[in-house]
């Protein structure tokens, strides 16, 4: 299994790394997008889909970025400068959570199948294009809204191991803790000083997240926005478990072999992607 997780993840680290420091933003966007085709395929046997059904609701997505390249010009610019949608994107996000997460997988189940399916289209949508965007601003900024989820994701382990003792979801991640959530808020903390250090002395081709906040919102600003996002981060990990467990699913996919699907990798980026579009769009570029 070890040997299929690396072999897995060197074939995907061959394809992303150059698409990732292109000139051009379009061999990254491609990149994204034929991952989220995948996140959407499996959105959609998890929710009932299967077959030629399923492919045909994937394929919403590469036909709809098809439309956008015949007016590049106007895609951008529609869906690139407004802060609003992604602000609220993010406050549905959190609603959403809210509301279904309480009652649990049987909850998300009992959602009529159409609007299960819909806001499946519009979150693997909009994770493709604020990825597309974020690659549009730059590659540090890119990265350091990434690493805010994987550093979070392995503070959240050693925390959780070491001290984790009250379940925060036990329905839905049994493994997860409130300690561990605060371990993560600490390691992306720290993740937040030292990136922001390291940009100073290094010829970067943009601002990191981090960087962009404490420009223009300071030092509170920072922590409430770093708190923020890694708590989307988790709701986002939690909302793809419910998935899972409402039809009784231990990956979402074998799309990766020895790593699950798509959705197991990105679940938590699903909601801190919008969002940092937005504080992105209300610190300015």
């Amino acid at each position: 299994m070890l040997r299929l997780r690396v072999i897995t993840a060197l074939a995907l680290l061959a394809v992303l790394l150059p698409t990732l420091f292109t000139e051009s933003v379009i061999p990254f966007s491609v990149f994204a997008l034929v991952l989220a085709t995948g996140g959407a395929w499996e959105w959609a046997c998890l929710n009932g889909q299967s077959g030629a059904r399923a492919w045909a609701y994937a394929a919403v997505l590469p036909f709809s970025a098809a439309l956008m390249a015949l007016w590049p010009d106007e895609a951008w610019a529609l869906w690139g400068a407004p802060g609003v949608g992604w602000a609220w994107l993010t406050v549905a996000w959190v609603m959403a959570c809210l509301l279904l997460m309480p009652q649990g997988p049987q909850g998300w189940a009992r959602l009529p199948a159409l609007a299960r399916l819909g806001a499946g289209l519009v979150v693997m949508w909009s994770t493709w294009w604020a990825l597309t965007l974020a690659r549009g601003v730059g590659v540090n900024f890119l990265l350091s809204v990434m690493c805010i989820v994987w550093a979070s994701d392995v503070a959240a382990y050693f925390a959780g191991h070491r001290w984790g003792r009250r379940k925060l979801a036990p329905s839905l991640s049994p493994g997860k803790t409130w300690e561990g959530v605060a371990g993560a808020c600490l390691g992306v903390g720290l993740l937040a000083v030292l990136w922001m250090l390291l940009e100073q002395q290094l010829a970067t081709d943009s601002l990191s997240i981090f960087a962009r906040v404490w420009k223009h919102f300071g030092a509170l600003g920072l922590v409430f926005v770093v708190a923020s996002l890694v708590a989307l981060g988790v709701l986002g990990d939690l909302f793809e478990s419910m998935l899972k467990r409402a039809v009784g699913a231990k990956d979402s996919s074998g799309l990766l072999p020895g790593h699950g699907g798509v959705l197991d990798r990105v679940d938590a980026l699903l909601p801190v992607l919008p969002a940092s579009m937005a504080v992105l769009a209300l610190g300015g570029r």
